[in-house]
């Protein structure tokens, strides 16, 4: 059944696509003006398509808005090998989903893992894409960053009531978003998390997805700096959290310096990953997109 808990009055319709193993893999689909470029918004790590909500609100009806779930995550299937929750599968997955939408021109925001998929994309499908924007992500990966997200991921917990899952996401996050309040953290819990028909609160991924993350997770020897530089010359952004321990302030500088048409705009008070409808955020958003369509 598709989730319509944060239904609004921009309404969206439920899209799906078929992966290179068959998996049945969801979108939401916002309408909008066919004359701009659309966006295609895919999510972190363990996130879904719930996360650019409060964009999606934002700007439908001035352009498409299709915001993806890579397998294994919301409406999506999961995946039988847990060996295939790995980016270049991830890569394989946008692409088959560009080609059933025709292969349109898009402005990607990729939040995190999202982000990496949107590099990766430009070295394989650069003629895809109009723009970029990469949330809290770069060629250089922080240890301290990936070992918190090792330590949580897949941990399979459940919480009898959205207030336990609150305290308890909060207990997690609480160093990236430190002004959050206890409705902020409901509903974060409410985006991050799902009702089982056994009445629990469980986070809505496949808890397999940490199984060739902690594996690779450590691995530095990939050079992803070839892919950042595939971005040239193409209107970009990159939007950091001040409090990132993900994305270091010294590597996003580099990222703006080796990219002339790269915005960098750091988000104050905010860690892994901004959610992209702060102020800040939101302002450069619309810078973007005005480059892009004037482009």
């Amino acid at each position: 059944m598709a989730d319509t808990s944060d239904r609004t009055a921009q309404d969206y319709a439920d899209g799906w696509w078929l992966s290179g193993d068959g998996l049945r893999l969801h979108y939401r689909d916002y309408a909008g003006a066919p004359g701009r470029a659309p966006l295609l918004c895919v999510p972190g790590l363990t996130r879904n398509a719930r996360d650019f909500a409060a964009l999606a609100e934002r700007l439908a009806g001035t352009r498409r808005i299709i915001v993806a779930e890579l397998r294994g995550r919301g409406q999506s299937a999961y995946a039988k090998d847990a060996m295939t929750y790995l980016p270049p599968v991830y890569l394989q997955d946008m692409l088959a989903l560009m080609a059933s939408l025709g292969n349109p021109r898009v402005v990607m925001i990729g939040t995190s893992l999202g982000g990496l998929l949107a590099m990766m994309l430009a070295v394989a499908a650069r003629p895809l894409l109009a723009g970029v924007l990469l949330n809290d992500v770069g060629p250089v990966l922080e240890p301290a960053g990936l070992g918190r997200i090792r330590s949580y991921v897949g941990r399979g917990t459940s919480w009898p009531t959205w207030l336990h899952a609150a305290r308890a996401i909060a207990e997690t996050y609480g160093d990236a978003y430190p002004d959050y309040d206890l409705s902020d953290w409901t509903a974060m819990a409410h985006r991050l998390c799902r009702l089982t028909e056994q009445g629990r609160i469980v986070t809505d991924y496949d808890a397999r997805v940490a199984e060739p993350f902690r594996v690779d997770a450590g691995d530095t020897t990939v050079n992803l700096w070839p892919a950042l530089l595939a971005l040239a010359g193409m209107p970009s952004l990159l939007v950091r959290g001040a409090l990132s321990d993900i994305l270091s302030a010294a590597t996003a500088t580099e990222m703006a310096r080796c990219l002339p048409d790269m915005e960098l705009v750091t988000v104050p008070r905010v860690g892994h990953a901004p959610t992209l409808d702060e102020p800040e955020s939101a302002v450069a958003i619309d810078r973007l997109l005005l480059r892009i369509d004037k482009a």
